[in-house]
């Protein structure tokens, strides 16, 4: 074989695979900022929703200890954010929003309660119903954030 064949073939082979190179490089890069992109994305939309959700589940949870009458337009709120975290979030997640939800509605059922109640329901830590969702909704951001890396 002529020395030239050699040389403009080895030329060609180096060029080939760098080109190949570059653009396998390119796109595992390109793949791995839409993933981060997409992460980063959807826990935007499930901090918008948990948060909306805590405001309106504390909004009925107040209501419910004070009235006996339900605020069903509030109520039929939370059961659509409920219906959203069906799509989006955890079973964990889901499991604790529709507690609450249950939890909210049993309380309408019961008596008024009157401020020392409340109080002590406070100093006992039984009026805080989001507690297990808030903690749920942390490990759920803390698998996103260990997906993204």
């Amino acid at each position: 074989m002529d020395a030239s064949l050699i040389t403009a073939l080895a030329g060609l082979t180096g060029a080939a695979v760098g080109g190949l190179t570059s653009g396998v490089a390119s796109w595992l890069i390109q793949k791995t900022q839409a993933r981060q992109q997409w992460l980063a994305q959807e826990k935007l939309l499930r901090q918008e929703l948990y948060k909306e959700f805590i405001e309106e589940a504390s909004k009925c949870h107040v209501d419910a200890l004070q009235h006996g009458n339900p605020n069903i337009a509030a109520l039929i709120g939370l059961y659509a954010k409920i219906a959203r975290m069906r799509v989006l979030s955890s079973q964990t997640v889901l499991e604790h929003a529709e507690q609450i939800e249950r939890t909210i509605l049993d309380t309408y059922l019961e008596p008024d309660k009157t401020f020392p109640e409340l109080r002590e329901m406070a100093n006992s830590g039984t009026l805080d119903l989001l507690r297990g969702f808030s903690e749920a909704c942390r490990t759920e951001f803390e698998s996103l954030r260990a997906q993204q890396f």
